[in-house]
């Protein structure tokens, strides 16, 4: 086979590699996997394990040919391959490592994209919790953990290529201001009119619905309690339905004005967002704070039970676990959070740099600090999973490798050996950076450079696409996004950056033989910045150039 050209990918090789030890008629067995330690990657790159060779081969052991099979495998999406070995551990691959530093290095563009696409499809993300938040101090931390999860879920999937739209806009200006310093552009006005006759009509449906029933007034009340124009049996119509997912305890739903103005809102957004192909339509994600599943659900019914149309079929909902603060005698709210971080950014910033955190330009700086310590701690962790907040947590500061506060202060180291190298250049220390095409990648040979690229660089496009899949089509209401993805990518790269920085050298002394491999590792730090800024939009985050 020859190879096809366009860009490498792990899961293209890993396929790539299962498809060349198939025996039998079929789909091939998994039985290869990518390697990532260090101390793995000195001697392969992917292992296919002894026992998962036994039940395909007699003995565990490949015959020569399958392995000159592997050896000159070419196809699109594979990089050149080194050597193909039987060892006791397995069947292991090495690939020829100058030629995939140079063909991944002279198209560093393509690793900054997905690597799948799903242009044109539309999805609404309605970010529950704003619906009852009327004013900032309201706003929880499980709450602006659920907008900082639709926030990035929304930024993966139009990266993705998807048409994203917001729910429910968010008129009060202290959210929108403090949403503002994190960072955050939410939508203030719908996408679309607001049209009363809408809640009418859901009102007159309502009215024929078997499952509804007017209530009357209890003795001595003068009006029913909340407003409530209708009350809906839901168990009867989840029966009916043979719906899965929902809570059990789903029964009799009290339906107010309000309730069907976020039905009429939410319909006319879907109307609005369908495609016009044969079977298109508008799905709809519920990004639901833990404590609100419950009435979510009930909202999604109604929903299903009053419009019979393709997008309510297709509703599902994302659940964010709670987020708990460590030894708090009383509630925190999520502006007092962001107040105690801001405070801490720039206490952790004064004992590193001092007065010359006075600097204007520090102010802006100290922002973005404090919105990637809080995006971090957000959203490091599965967004089904708890959160343990400790507010006196000293990794707060950039020393602290798991923060987000870290992450920025690799990102500006890299900035600074960049801007050293150009002055150095306009000083005639170095020569102006040449063609890409013209390095010498056998220059590389530390094991902490192959590390970055292929732990980090080759597979980047999968980790967007991963951060953006959403099993829509899967059985149930709730669903799961790897919303943690990026954070933690991000996490594992600068401290991996870090110790590679910390120990090599990139711009040597200005002597002409070292120059080659100083443009080499200068190429490498290009790709390693243009992932992380990349990667860091998708959290909002702008890259600093100082810290």
């Amino acid at each position: 086979m020859e190879t096809g050209g366009g860009r490498f990918g792990v899961s293209e090789t890993l396929g790539a590699l299962n498809a060349a030890l198939k025996k039998e008629p079929g789909p091939p067995a998994s039985v290869w996997f990518k390697e990532s330690s260090a101390r793995n990657l000195r001697s392969r790159d992917f292992l296919a394990p002894q026992a998962a060779l036994r039940p395909l081969f007699a003995g565990g052991q490949v015959p020569k040919d399958i392995i000159e099979d592997v050896i000159s495998l070419k196809c699109p999406g594979v990089p050149p391959l080194q050597s193909c070995q039987q060892t006791p551990l397995g069947l292991t691959v090495q690939l020829q490592r100058p030629a995939a530093f140079q063909q991944v290095l002279n198209s560093i563009a393509e690793f900054t994209k997905p690597s799948q696409s799903a242009s044109g499809q539309s999805i609404i993300l309605n970010c529950t919790p704003l619906r009852s938040r009327r004013s900032l101090d309201m706003l929880s931390l499980s709450n602006l953990r659920a907008i900082l999860v639709t926030d990035h879920l929304a930024e993966v999937l139009r990266i993705q290529g998807l048409n994203v739209h917001l729910v429910p806009a968010v008129p009060d200006e202290g959210i929108q201001k403090f949403l503002h310093q994190l960072r955050v552009e939410w939508p203030s006005e719908l996408e679309t009119t607001f049209v009363p006759e809408d809640v009418l009509a859901l009102k007159q449906v309502l009215s024929q619905c078997p499952y509804a029933t007017v209530p009357g007034l209890e003795p001595g009340q003068t009006r029913l309690a909340d407003n409530v124009i209708f009350k809906v049996h839901l168990k009867n119509f989840l029966a009916q339905q043979s719906l899965e997912g929902y809570d059990p305890n789903l029964d009799v739903c009290l339906v107010t004005e309000e309730k069907l103005r976020v039905l009429a809102e939410l319909r006319q957004m879907a109307l609005r967002c369908a495609g016009t192909g044969p079977g298109d339509c508008c799905r709809v994600v519920h990004v639901v704070s833990c404590e609100g599943e419950f009435h979510q659900q009930q909202v999604d019914l109604l929903w299903r039970m009053l419009d019979l149309g393709a997008h309510t079929a297709l509703q599902k909902h994302l659940v964010c676990g709670p987020v708990k603060v460590a030894n708090s005698p009383s509630p925190v709210g999520a502006p007092q959070y962001f107040q105690l971080r801001r405070c801490q950014m720039y206490e952790a910033s004064v004992m590193k740099y001092g007065d010359l955190v006075q600097d204007d330009s520090w102010t802006e700086i100290i922002r973005v600090l404090t919105s990637a310590a809080i995006r971090f701690e957000m959203l490091s962790t599965a967004h089904q999973s708890q959160i343990f907040l400790d507010l006196e947590d000293s990794s707060i500061s950039t020393k602290g490798t798991k923060s987000g506060a870290f992450v920025m202060y690799n990102c500006a180291r890299l900035a600074t050996l960049f801007k050293t190298y150009q002055q150095a250049v306009e000083q005639g220390a170095y020569p102006a950076f040449p063609p890409a095409s013209e390095l010498n990648f056998s220059l590389l040979r530390e094991e902490g450079e192959w590390l970055l690229l292929f732990n980090y660089i080759l597979p980047f496009p999968e980790t967007l696409s991963q951060a953006a899949q959403l099993p829509l089509s899967s059985k149930g209401i709730r669903i799961t996004a790897s919303t943690e993805a990026v954070c933690k990518f991000l996490i594992h790269l600068s401290m991996d950056f870090s110790s590679y920085y910390n120990r090599v050298h990139i711009l040597g002394e200005p002597l002409h033989h070292l120059f080659s491999q100083m443009f080499a590792r200068l190429q490498l730090m290009r790709g390693v910045r243009d992932v992380i800024h990349r990667a860091l939009a998708t959290l909002h985050l702008p890259p600093l150039s100082q810290i």
